[in-house]
């Protein structure tokens, strides 16, 4: 495998692969719009560029590289159009293959409005003539601290749906081990890449208790009150139309799976969200801090 290329290098995932793939002696170059952020060394090179609307910056950065990993841009109106620049510069940087990291139950009419996203994204993946890999994760468990209110509740209409949260370091060894499987044999790749348990939002909630010695409950809400709940962040249609739609997929059992791509591609259990829990007590500081 020769130059890998890293997006997203000073966010959750990017960075933990950046992390691994110098760990493991591999070379890799990553991008960043803040490159102070980012050290060079003599495993990873630091490219500047705009955004992911950056085109000529991409082609610059993707110059001589093989593999691509595209860690999805942050949600955007246009995420596909930001996407679709990122495809095209690796093509017209001669990249092999892109892996990409995507969302679970990723399709054109998926519940979770941020998932059609991420299907579309994929079939510009299929029709741009590149290798690529897929996969598929599901939420994060560092999620759930940061959706639980003020009040010690976590609220939204997932009724008695499940959910098998991933831990992001789970998600970024999947990565780097999908990039050491050969290009040709994983053309159009794509696995779901899953905690090791779906949880309800009450169990989630049981399990940061337990954490924080302190009582958090789900609240179930109507969608009518998930948007009204939601409307003092005055955040705009589309946004909103995702926070909710996240519980809504639940609901619907759009994120009730549980998948092996851990253990497979890595050789050992996927991170539960208990066992997440008592590793980074540090996720739990702004819970522990409101402790009354």
């Amino acid at each position: 495998m020769g130059i890998v290329a890293v997006t997203g290098a000073t966010g959750q995932v990017g960075s933990r692969v950046s992390a691994r793939l110098s760990a493991k002696g591999m070379r890799h170059r990553v991008l960043a719009r803040h490159p102070g952020r980012l050290l060079a060394s003599d495993l990873v090179e630091v490219a500047a560029f705009e955004g992911y609307d950056d085109e000529a910056g991409l082609r610059a950065a993707f110059a001589g590289v093989d593999d691509v990993v595209l860690v999805s841009a942050h949600e955007h109106p246009d995420r596909i159009g930001l996407h679709r620049t990122v495809v095209e510069a690796a093509t017209a940087a001669g990249v092999q293959r892109v892996v990409y990291v995507s969302f679970l139950g990723a399709a054109p009419d998926a519940t979770f409005t941020y998932a059609r996203d991420h299907w579309h994204t994929e079939q510009l993946l299929r029709e741009s003539g590149l290798a690529w890999v897929a996969l598929r994760d599901s939420l994060y468990h560092a999620g759930w601290p940061l959706f639980v209110g003020d009040d010690d509740t976590l609220r939204g209409p997932g009724d008695d749906g499940r959910v098998a949260s991933v831990a992001h370091d789970d998600v970024a060894d999947v990565v780097v081990s999908a990039l050491r499987i050969g290009v040709g044999s994983r053309e159009g790749y794509v696995r779901d890449v899953t905690g090791p348990q779906a949880l309800t939002l009450d169990e989630v909630c049981s399990q940061l208790s337990a954490a924080i010695g302190r009582t958090i409950s789900y609240v179930p809400e109507t969608v009518d009150e998930a948007y009204a709940s939601r409307a003092r962040y005055g955040a705009a249609d589309w946004e909103v139309d995702g926070w909710v739609s996240t519980y809504t997929a639940i609901a619907a059992g759009e994120l009730d799976m549980v998948s092996t791509t851990v253990e497979d591609l890595t050789g050992r259990a996927a991170q539960s969200f208990a066992d997440w829990l008592a590793a980074n007590p540090a996720a739990l500081s702004r819970l522990r801090h409101g402790a009354r």
